[in-house]
């Protein structure tokens, strides 16, 4: 059965500069390649779960320019419900990422029409809400219209997933309508205060999410791998070793292709992450966010050689 996922977000243009490092103060480099591609952490996690066989639907906004067309252009591309897609004033939202040699990045964010999203958007595409299996949402767009739409989804019995990012904390109106939440090292310690350092620590910061509400976790650990508990199950799942050329996308690419396979009662869980794994260590090695997330059967055929 396909899974059917709405996916409330960013619609961004990246703006890519590679670089040896990152400057210091006062210093000025050159650049040794810059190139335009497709991201957004919304789209990048809807055009995963599309290419990896889900029936995808986004709410979003952008700009009446040529950066939006673009952006409209690739959730069509990927087979994408776009209709709740609509215009705003702003322009079209960008991201500017300094892509270092290592393959590790540091991005700066202009929101712009993301950041228009109202409840009266999202009142709109209720049905594109309350008919899905999973709603997704992140951070780069309001909260107040995360909050809405949660609501809408649990009142229908649609699984949450948050990734609570750019990490910021986040409110107790949203939290309680959380099925599931999938953050990062970074998200991690600024929602529970606690450190991702030794192993311990994983424990630990899922026991404060669940006294916070949230009863099951996924916390991405980088090229270590994923760190899971949920209601019934719990465990780790390495990461796949690959060369590594840019990690824009990787956790991105992660979350789209585990809303593509998972159950909606969670149970196959750890097949679903290595999965996702896969998809993650396929994005990385090739550069820009949208144009490195994987098609379902490159992931397959990744799998297939890795004897999953």
């Amino acid at each position: 059965m396909v899974n059917r996922v709405t996916v409330l977000g960013s619609l961004n243009v990246d703006n890519i500069m590679q670089v040896k490092r990152l400057p210091l103060p006062g210093e000025t480099m050159t650049m040794s390649a810059k190139k335009i591609a497709g991201g957004g952490k919304g789209a990048n996690q809807a055009i995963a779960a599309a290419r990896s066989g889900a029936q995808t639907a986004f709410i979003g906004k952008v700009g009446a320019d040529e950066q939006g067309r673009l952006m409209k252009g690739y959730l069509e591309d990927a087979k994408i419900d776009a209709t709740s897609v609509t215009l705003a004033t702003e322009e079209t939202g960008q991201a500017f990422i300094l892509l270092q040699e290592n393959g590790e990045n540091s991005i700066l964010v202009l929101g712009g029409a993301n950041q228009a999203i109202t409840d009266d958007d999202i009142e709109a595409a209720k049905e594109k809400i309350t008919t899905a299996d999973f709603l997704i949402t992140q951070f780069e767009t309001p909260i107040e219209a995360s909050i809405t739409a949660f609501k809408y989804a649990k009142e229908n019995d649609v699984v949450t997933i948050l990734n609570p990012a750019p990490a910021k904390r986040v409110p107790e109106a949203l939290l309680k309508n959380v099925d599931l939440i999938v953050l990062n090292e970074t998200e991690t310690e600024l929602l529970t205060g606690i450190k991702i350092d030794a192993e311990e620590s994983w424990y630990q910061a899922a026991a404060k999410l669940a006294k916070m509400g949230v009863k099951n976790t996924i916390i991405t650990l980088g090229s270590k791998g994923a760190y899971y508990k949920t209601t019934t199950a719990e465990g780790f799942i390495k990461a796949f070793k690959v060369a590594t050329l840019d990690t824009t996308a990787a956790g991105d690419t992660f979350l789209g292709a585990l809303s593509s396979q998972l159950d909606k009662d969670l149970s196959n869980i750890e097949e679903a992450i290595v999965f996702a794994s896969m998809a993650s260590a396929l994005a990385v090695q090739k550069l820009g966010a949208i144009p490195s997330i994987p098609q379902l059967n490159e992931v397959n055929d990744a799998l297939g050689e890795a004897n999953f």
